[in-house]
């Protein structure tokens, strides 16, 4: 008997987040924890982006400071990542995380010290929850304030010592825009459709 698997986007991305993990962990000669030398190398460390290290704006979305962060991170983009999986195309599903994960970034570079080092996938994870929720409240033609509450809220919730709210803020926000264009663009289509 043969025991099909699919990859999904969900699976893909997990699947990428712990490779990334095992390698830095290898690098770094730690499996608990990140080195702080690869943090700075291909974490987001504020003074090596303005220094031109761009790259470090997309790579620290895949790279966690322990292994708690990464259990953490990936339990919550399989939550949401389904039920993305779900509302979304595949295409749609990977700009939600990216262009969150992103914003993530860019908000921490403007609004943060120079020395600011940060890591994790976990503005790019509120950037799905944020764009599922909204998404589903405005096609099933609710009221977004619903959405919005619960997303203030979830915020919240991350909030504490070591956590970068900021770049938690930035992906929530990106996702909510672009989940709440999704919902809209399909609504007016249908309607278009319709009549």
């Amino acid at each position: 008997m043969k025991i099909q698997t699919k990859l999904t986007p969900t699976t893909f991305l997990v699947t990428v987040n712990i490779l990334v993990y095992i390698c830095t962990s290898v690098v770094g000669g730690n499996f608990i924890e990140t080195n702080t030398s690869v943090l700075l190398q291909i974490g987001q460390y504020n003074t090596s982006v303005f220094n031109g290290n761009y790259w470090q704006l997309l790579t620290s979305i895949f790279v966690h400071v322990d292994i708690a962060h990464l259990a953490l991170n990936m339990l919550f983009l399989v939550i949401f990542g389904f039920r993305g999986e779900e509302l979304f195309k595949t295409e749609e599903y990977f700009s939600v995380y990216l262009l969150s994960g992103l914003s993530g970034s860019l908000l921490t570079l403007l609004f943060m010290a120079p020395y600011t080092l940060s890591a994790g996938a976990s503005g790019a994870i509120f950037g799905m929850y944020g764009a599922g929720i909204i998404y589903m409240r405005k096609t099933f033609g609710q009221s977004i304030v619903g959405a919005l509450l619960y997303s203030f809220l979830f915020l919240m919730l991350s909030t504490g010592a070591g956590v970068n709210v900021i770049a938690h803020f930035g992906g929530l926000a990106t996702g909510l825009i672009i989940g709440y264009a999704l919902a809209k663009s399909r609504r007016d289509m249908i309607w278009i459709e319709k009549y």
